[in-house]
């Protein structure tokens, strides 16, 4: 149910590098990638009379997760009017005596934005005399641009990570995530794991266990290289063919592009389809990120020159508000 044995071992020894803590096996539980180590989490752990806090803006899935729980989402700003950084006024207030789990994800979808240590401590200390539970959302930390995003399980031991294949090495088709933390709530998780999924895929496993090995690892360093060259092309050519202030965070492969001159970003990314361009309007990820547009950077250079050409030919054609 767990997963296979050599791979939890892999897993937290990854992790356990990772944080400064001591992982073993069975504080591992491996799932059918990460979208249902999330949901087991938080149907583990939360439920009705429970508040959920979430970053807005944020990764769209997490509210949804909560609601089916029975919980309560409740939000804590990382303001576009700083570049979508950590706010910890608004932390603070979003706290109450029902917080039951926080979400903390570095780098963020959809922002990129990587919370630095002192905000982590930050947080840490704010939840120490607490009854909550961390989610650190790291299926990104391994894609930065300069540091490696430091993780809020150093800091605070009450702490599931959530991570997987998709993004470190593009095995998004084959579904593996996993949930690593304290054993008692390892143990819950698994429950849910067991009656929504029974085992993550016995063959996806075991091609996972390659990802750690050392050819694995380096072919994530080179991905990683790549897509922080990616991400200055993509800067550069907004710069050059666009002209529209732009946020582009410390990891992951994302800009965010400000088009509020335009009006509301759901209009705008519907308009650009006339265009074969295909973005994501902020909207869907928050309050915080209206009127503008998340980008991708990770198909190949060519494309995002391409893209942004085109992206601008449509907004050429659009009148400001």
């Amino acid at each position: 149910m767990r997963g296979l044995t050599p791979l939890r071992q892999l897993i937290a020894a990854y992790h356990s590098e990772g944080t400064g803590r001591t992982y073993t096996a069975d504080n591992v539980c491996v799932t059918t990638g990460v979208e249902e180590a999330l949901f087991a989490t938080v149907m583990a752990v939360a439920g009705p009379g429970d508040e959920v806090m979430l970053a807005d803006p944020g990764f769209l899935a997490y509210p949804t997760q909560v609601q089916i729980a029975g919980a309560q989402p409740v939000y804590y700003r990382m303001p576009a009017s700083d570049r979508f950084g950590f706010d910890r006024s608004s932390f603070d207030r979003a706290l109450t005596d029902l917080t039951r789990l926080v979400f903390v994800t570095s780098p963020s979808n959809p922002t990129g934005r990587v919370i630095g240590r002192s905000d982590l401590e930050h947080i840490a200390s704010r939840l120490q005399d607490s009854h909550a539970i961390v989610i650190s959302d790291e299926i990104y930390r391994e894609l930065y641009f300069q540091d490696k995003p430091a993780s809020i399980a150093e800091y605070y031991p009450d702490t599931v990570i959530v991570s997987g294949l998709s993004k470190m090495m593009s095995m998004t088709g084959w579904r593996i995530g996993w949930a690593v933390g304290p054993e008692e709530i390892i143990r819950s998780i698994t429950v849910m794991h067991q009656y929504a999924t029974s085992c993550a895929s016995t063959i996806s496993q075991k091609a996972a266990v390659q990802a750690f090995t050392p050819e694995g690892r380096a072919a994530t360093e080179q991905m990683r290289l790549e897509l922080a060259r990616r991400g200055e092309i993509m800067a550069q050519a907004i710069e050059q063919e666009v002209d529209l202030p732009y946020v582009l965070g410390e990891g992951a492969f994302y800009i965010m592009l400000d088009v509020s001159r335009f009006g509301a970003s759901e209009p705008v990314a519907l308009a650009l389809l006339d265009d074969l361009v295909i973005t994501s309007p902020g909207s869907a990820f928050g309050n915080e990120s209206e009127g503008y547009l998340r980008l991708s950077f990770s198909i190949e250079p060519a494309l995002i020159e391409e893209g942004i050409r085109r992206l601008a030919k449509g907004l050429s054609r659009l009148t400001a508000v």
